[in-house]
């Protein structure tokens, strides 16, 4: 589970700040922007829904989407007991940027996409001297997402404002403060959480 300490508050401050035109809860998303609408998997009249906040540089992000996404997908999206969605909450500015470009694709290609991002996340976000955004267009590039359509996007603060409006009405509404942070109903789970237990979770907000 990646926390957000001090240094993050201070990076989460700076991105938010005047050069996006962000001022702490006064700020507001462009609420017509379709790129910063819901992006979810499931039924919309499923029994249960279940909110994923996560950074596409968290580590626990990465591995709930390798080791238990497929499952719950399979298991739970699949078979009409679950809708999940899915909201961005980047750490740092790598994070921002890769939310920038999932935004900015479809709605139906952004699944695929933010999952081969934390599939390939040690290959992009971590390994040393790799040009990060480089690799992340290259990876926008299989979902069908151009070069200048790429960079066109990362300069653009309106949607850079939009994400991170997310961000600060997640630490509101739901304070939340580390990723992945999973919300069923009214009960937040911070942390990576195995099958069973995001299961038992559905299950609890089914009968609720």
């Amino acid at each position: 589970m990646f926390t957000t300490d001090r240094r993050g508050f201070l990076l989460a401050s700076a991105l938010a700040a005047p050069a996006l035109g962000l001022s702490g809860a006064r700020a507001q998303a462009p609420a017509t922007d379709p790129r910063l609408g819901e992006r979810s998997a499931g039924k919309a009249d499923a029994p249960a829904t279940a909110i994923e906040y996560f950074s596409l540089t968290c580590s626990h992000c990465a591995a709930f989407h390798r080791e238990t996404w497929p499952q719950v997908k399979r298991e739970l999206v699949e078979t009409g007991k679950l809708r999940m969605v899915w909201r961005e909450f980047p750490l740092d500015q790598l994070a921002l940027s890769a939310s920038v470009a999932a935004r900015a694709l479809p709605p139906e290609r952004y699944e695929g996409f933010i999952s081969a991002l934390l599939g390939s996340q040690d290959r992009w976000a971590f390994a040393r001297g790799v040009d990060s955004l480089g690799e992340i267009a290259k990876i926008a590039a299989l979902a069908g997402m151009s070069r200048a359509d790429f960079d066109r996007a990362q300069a653009d603060d309106g949607l850079k404002r939009g994400i991170l409006q997310m961000r600060l009405q997640a630490e509101r509404e739901h304070q939340v403060n580390s990723t992945p942070t999973f919300v069923f109903g009214s009960r937040v789970v911070p942390g990576e959480i195995p099958f069973e237990r995001f299961a038992e979770n559905v299950r609890q907000n089914s009968r609720s």
